[in-house]
């Protein structure tokens, strides 16, 4: 059984920074593909980033160009953790952020990444919340 299990979420005024952690158990978390959803009322999931594995010990980065610069996916396989550094956080980055893994390997160039679909595993959310 694999479980994500997600930590950091808060309040943070416009331009503070904030860390998100995912933490896997069960299955083997250097093959999966990790990335980061979030979530507001009404709205579809929308994705942020992702670190995609494609095989051996190859990784792939992706950041949605809303947060491109600003955020940065990172991951540490000897903890089974995965990270979301938000900094220069805006009101409307406020959201539930959601972490999520695959057992897909996606190769490079292909944008399925961005579909929630692509992936078998969730965390429960964390709301995110940027005040002006």
């Amino acid at each position: 059984q694999v479980q994500l299990v997600v930590s950091g979420g808060g309040l943070v005024q416009t331009g503070g920074s904030l860390r998100l952690s995912c933490a896997v158990s069960g299955g083997i978390f250097k093959t999966y593909s990790m990335a980061w959803f979030r979530q507001i009322p009404g709205n579809e999931r929308e994705f942020v980033a992702a670190n995609m594995f494609s095989g051996g010990r190859t990784y792939y980065i992706y950041h949605a160009d809303a947060v491109k610069g600003r955020f940065t996916v990172s991951r540490d396989n000897a903890k089974n953790t995965v990270y979301l550094e938000m900094n220069t956080l805006k009101p409307d980055d406020t959201a539930v952020y959601y972490c999520a893994a695959s057992s897909r390997i996606f190769d490079r160039g292909s944008s399925r990444y961005i579909r929630p679909g692509e992936y078998d595993f969730w965390g429960q959310g964390t709301q995110v919340t940027v005040s002006s």
